[in-house]
C-alpha cells in the first residue's frame, strides 16, 4: 500500500513517479493511506481511470465528506468537517447543478465557434512571436511567450482587461501552490473573486461583446455563481495552456529528432499536439468521492472514500499505448485522458488545441535554432503546483 501520493518526478521530468508506475503494473486500483490517516484509493490504469471519470457513483462534490489531501501540505490545517460548496464552481458539482451551469457555457465553446476564433488566435500568437524575436537571448520562454499567448486569448474572449493580468496571474499561481498555507491561498482567491465581482457587476450594468457579458445578461445566474464560473474559465483558460506550451517546448528540445520531424513536416503538428497532451498531462491529479459502496475492477471502494485518479499514469499505461513513456509525434494518441472524460471533460479543449497548434507551429517556424540556455537539469519544474510545468524555461537562439 502506498503511504501518500508520490509527486517528485524521479525518472524523467515527463514520466509518472516510479512508485506510481510500480503500483499501476501490479494493482491499477490500489488502496492508499493518506497523510491524515484516511484509507482511500489511487487509480492509475488507463481503463480504470477512464471508467471512473465516467461513473457517476464517483462524485465530484467536495462537500460530501472531509477533505483528505494525498500529499503533505505544510501549513494547511487538518480538516474535520466538509467544505461548503462554492457557488458557480461547477467542476466540484454533480448533476443537476453541474448540468445547469455547464449548459450555460456549451454554446460559447462549440467547435464551430472555436474555428471562427482560429484566425484571431494566429494573429495574437504571431504578434507575441514578434515581441519575442525583439528580445536579446537568453529569454524565459514562459514569460516571453507561453504565458502571454493564452492570457491574451482568454482575456479577449472573456472581456477581461489584459492590463489587469497581474491580478489574476499572480493570484492564480498562489492558488495552485500545494505548499502554501490556507490563509494565503484564501487571500489569493478572495483577491481574484473581488476583481471578478467588480468586473461582472460592471458588465451586468453595461454589457459588451464578450463571454462574461453574455453570462451577465442571464438573469437566472446570481453574481456569486457568475464569479465562480468566471474564475474557472479564467484560471483554466490560461494556466493549463501556458504550461503545455512551455513544458511541450522543453520536451521537444529534449527530443531533437522529434522536433526535426515536425519542422520538416509541419502538417503533423495537430497529431503532435495530441501526443504532447498525452505525454505531459499537466493536469494530472483528479479527486472523486465514493457516494456509495462501489465494486470496481475487483476492489470494493467503501462509501465516503476519497479516490485519487492519476491521468498521467493512465496516459502512460503500456496496456493502452506502446512505448508509453516515449514521446512519439508520429503516434496516434487519440483517446488520451489529458482533457478528462465523461461529463466533466474539459469544456475548452478545442480552444486549447488551437492555441497549442498555433504556438508550436510558430515557434518551430520562427526560431529554427531554438535551444535551451541552461542544462536541462537546471530547469525548475512545477512539482510544487497542482498544474505541472516549468517555472521558467531559459532559451536562446542564433
Amino acid at each position: 500500500m502506498l503511504h501518500g501520493l508520490p509527486m517528485d518526478r524521479d525518472v524523467t521530468p515527463f514520466d509518472p513517479p516510479s512508485a506510481i508506475t510500480s503500483v499501476r503494473s501490479t494493482r491499477p486500483v490500489s488502496p492508499m493511506l493518506f497523510p491524515d490517516g484516511h484509507e482511500g484509493w489511487l487509480i492509475t490504469g488507463y481503463d480504470a481511470v477512464r471508467q471512473a471519470l465516467a461513473d457517476t457513483r464517483f462524485s465530484s462534490r467536495q462537500d460530501l465528506g472531509v477533505l483528505h489531501m494525498p500529499y503533505a501540505t505544510p501549513g494547511m490545517p487538518e480538516f474535520t468537517e466538509p467544505s461548503p460548496q462554492e457557488p458557480g464552481l461547477f467542476l466540484s458539482m454533480d448533476a443537476p447543478d453541474h448540468t445547469r451551469l455547464r449548459r450555460k457555457l456549451t454554446g460559447a465553446f462549440t467547435v464551430r465557434r472555436m474555428k471562427a476564433l482560429e484566425e484571431r488566435i494566429a494573429e495574437i500568437t504571431e504578434r507575441q512571436l514578434d515581441e519575442l524575436a525583439k528580445l536579446t537571448p537568453p529569454v524565459d520562454l514562459v514569460a516571453g511567450f507561453a504565458l502571454p499567448v493564452p492570457s491574451l486569448v482568454i482575456c479577449e474572449m472573456l472581456g477581461v482587461p489584459y492590463a489587469d493580468r497581474e491580478t489574476f496571474q499572480t493570484n492564480s499561481a498562489r492558488i495552485l501552490e500545494r505548499d502554501i498555507d490556507l490563509d494565503a491561498k484564501m487571500a489569493a482567491y478572495v483577491a481574484v473573486s473581488t476583481f471578478l465581482t467588480e468586473l461582472i457587476t460592471a458588465k451586468r450594468a453595461e454589457p459588451g461583446d464578450d463571454l462574461l457579458s453574455d453570462l451577465a445578461r442571464d438573469e437566472d445566474l446570481g453574481i456569486a455563481e457568475l464569479v465562480g464560473m468566471s474564475f474557472l474559465l479564467l484560471l483554466a483558460g490560461h494556466e493549463t495552456t501556458a504550461n503545455m506550451l512551455a513544458l511541450g517546448t522543453f520536451a521537444l528540445l529534449g527530443h531533437p529528432e522529434q522536433m526535426a520531424a515536425l519542422r520538416s513536416a509541419p502538417e503533423r503538428i495537430p497529431d503532435a499536439v495530441e501526443e504532447l497532451l498525452r505525454y505531459l498531462t499537466v493536469a494530472d491529479v483528479f479527486f472523486r468521492y465514493a457516494a456509495e459502496d462501489i465494486e470496481f475492477h475487483g476492489e470494493t471502494i467503501r462509501e465516503g472514500s476519497t479516490v485519487v485518479l492519476s491521468l498521467l499514469a493512465g496516459n502512460h499505461d503500456p496496456e493502452r499505448y506502446e512505448n508509453a513513456d516515449s514521446l512519439d509525434v508520429h503516434r496516434n494518441a487519440r483517446g488520451h485522458l489529458a482533457f478528462g472524460h465523461g461529463v466533466h471533460q474539459c469544456l475548452g479543449q478545442q480552444l486549447a488545441r488551437i492555441e497549442m497548434r498555433a504556438g508550436f507551429e510558430g515557434l518551430l517556424r520562427r526560431f529554427p535554432a531554438l535551444e535551451l540556455a541552461v542544462p536541462a537539469r537546471e530547469v525548475r519544474l512545477r512539482t510544487d503546483m497542482t498544474i505541472y510545468g516549468v517555472h521558467a524555461l531559459p532559451v536562446t537562439w542564433e
